[in-house]
């Protein structure tokens, strides 16, 4: 079956006002989609998708990190930081500890539980990955990658004005 185009999968009655309001639609649309659908897989790992991301960050760092090393590497902004470590913690995932030369610096490090969890949750996520851009090219894959880069880019330079 050929994919629906979004003002038919809208039910839209009017078409868009410009190829901007489209485009921007359809990307809250995919990017909705996406965020739901991962979102059921890391429910069913008791995990959230901002928690996933702090551990595999952890773990891909290998050393415990701050703070506001951790923020910079997140997928999606989050401004309280503080209470997904919170969250994490009590769950026993990740572990606080205080540097003994400056007290106010506090590190966060994924523990054996919270390396388990991000291990076993891996293979079933690529595989997830791999099925949600399944109709994708591997060349549309790294066109849509170039295209959104270039967005992103967009959004620094208007944000900047």
């Amino acid at each position: 079956m050929p994919p629906q185009n979004l003002q038919t999968e809208l039910y839209r009655k009017q078409p868009f006002a410009s190829l901007q309001q489209e485009t921007l639609v359809s990307l809250l649309r995919t990017g909705d989609q996406l965020e739901n659908r991962l979102a059921r897989f890391f429910r069913d790992h008791d995990l959230t998708l901002t928690q996933f991301n702090m551990l595999r960050i952890l773990q891909t760092e290998g050393r415990p990190l701050t703070c506001g090393e951790i923020k910079q590497q997140m997928i999606q902004v989050v401004p309280a930081i503080t209470g997904v470590v919170d969250r994490l913690e009590k769950q026993g995932r990740v572990e606080r500890q205080r540097c003994s030369e400056d007290r106010r610096v506090v590190y966060v490090s994924i523990t054996p539980q919270g390396e388990s969890l991000c291990n076993q949750a891996i293979p079933m996520l690529k595989k997830l990955e791999s099925s949600l851009l399944k109709g994708l090219s591997q060349k549309e894959l790294k066109q849509m990658i170039a295209l959104l880069e270039k967005t992103r880019e967009s959004l620094r330079k208007e944000e900047c004005q």
